[in-house]
């Protein structure tokens, strides 16, 4: 039986969980739900399209929604509203808001025993897995992540939403500095913006602002207040000819010591290098929606991120394929 899923959301992202969908055969797309006239959405692989009012009618349909909204205003009402009829799984990023996002999905899952997965995504989410880990073998040590250079979807639509802008890109660049220092085992410390900087190229509308503009995005808090911006205002064309891409990645370090006086250094390193941001983290959203239809059928109710998931409930593979070709 394939599992049901419906993609909230028709953008990027919802685009890549289509195509994620495609690949894995136990997944089945029984539609794209969107703000727009469903007659003027053409999806990639001919999943049907309705309006976002008709997902509430069609709960026996689904077995989980996939959203695929921004974590700036989208998501924090979303999750917990769809929550209500749905099981979810949604790439909510903004790192110091999580906390309370998954109080207020919590309480709307757990009173319709729905399973909510949030802030799923490479980070928050393998990336977070990858600091658990690490940081759960080596103990005396210090973490550390940078990520770029490459394209925030997330902060790239936090500009796109200030007054006066037709489109946005944003670029997060790891400072070389910060990055040798910790490989090579110095153990550094370094604040929010001594690991990396933020460049922004910008399409402003005709006649506004720019002054304002650059100063919301410098000040904007949880997105570039704390760093080193950037700004440049480019057109509309330079934007699609030179920044049309989603590259992005990352890495965790951990750098850390064992033995009687800590005289055994040890570093682990998880790296990511991704042609599409987009479409990474879709596939990490498909897969946790694999693992939330499992979860929930299992009763486990509630709002969960990565930490909670069985690392087994991922895969499309049986536990004894698992345990043949990756153990």
């Amino acid at each position: 039986m394939s599992i049901r899923i419906g993609i909230y959301g028709y953008g990027n992202l919802g685009r890549g969980v289509e195509l994620a969908i495609k690949q894995s055969p136990d997944l089945e797309g029984v539609g794209v739900f969107t703000r727009r006239n469903p007659k003027t959405v053409q999806t990639l692989t001919g999943i049907p399209v309705f309006h976002i009012d008709d997902a509430i009618r069609m709960q026996d349909k689904i077995d989980v929604m996939i959203l695929c909204g921004g974590s700036a205003t989208d998501l924090p009402e979303q999750t917990p509203y769809l929550a209500q009829y749905f099981n979810v799984v949604d790439s909510f990023d903004t790192h110091a808001k999580i906390p309370q996002h998954a109080k207020n999905v919590q309480a709307a899952a757990e009173q319709a025993k729905t399973t909510a997965l949030i802030s799923a995504g490479w980070d928050p989410g393998m990336f977070s897995l990858a600091r658990l880990y690490s940081s759960a073998i080596l103990p005396n040590g210090n973490e550390y992540t940078f990520w770029g250079k490459g394209v925030s979807q997330g902060h790239s639509d936090a500009i796109r939403r200030i007054e006066g802008v037709v489109d946005a890109k944003q670029y997060t660049i790891p400072l070389e500095t910060a990055l040798q220092a910790v490989r090579n085992g110095e153990n550094p410390t370094l604040a929010t913006g001594e690991k990396h900087e933020r460049e922004c190229f910008v399409v402003a509308a005709d006649g506004a602002d720019k002054a304002r503009i650059e100063n919301e995005i410098k000040t904007m808090p949880n997105y570039f207040a704390d760093y080193k911006t950037t700004v440049h205002f480019i057109s509309l064309e330079e934007l699609k000819e030179k920044h049309a891409g989603l590259p992005h990645g990352g890495r965790v370090i951990r750098s850390g010591a064992t033995g009687v006086n800590g005289e055994h250094k040890h570093v682990i390193e998880y790296s990511l290098k991704l042609d599409s941001n987009a479409e990474f983290t879709s596939s990490v959203l498909a897969a946790c929606a694999r693992a939330v239809f499992r979860m929930n059928q299992e009763g486990m109710y509630g709002c969960k991120t990565l930490f909670d998931v069985p690392p087994i409930y991922l895969s499309a593979c049986t536990r004894e394929e698992l345990l043949e070709k990756l153990l």
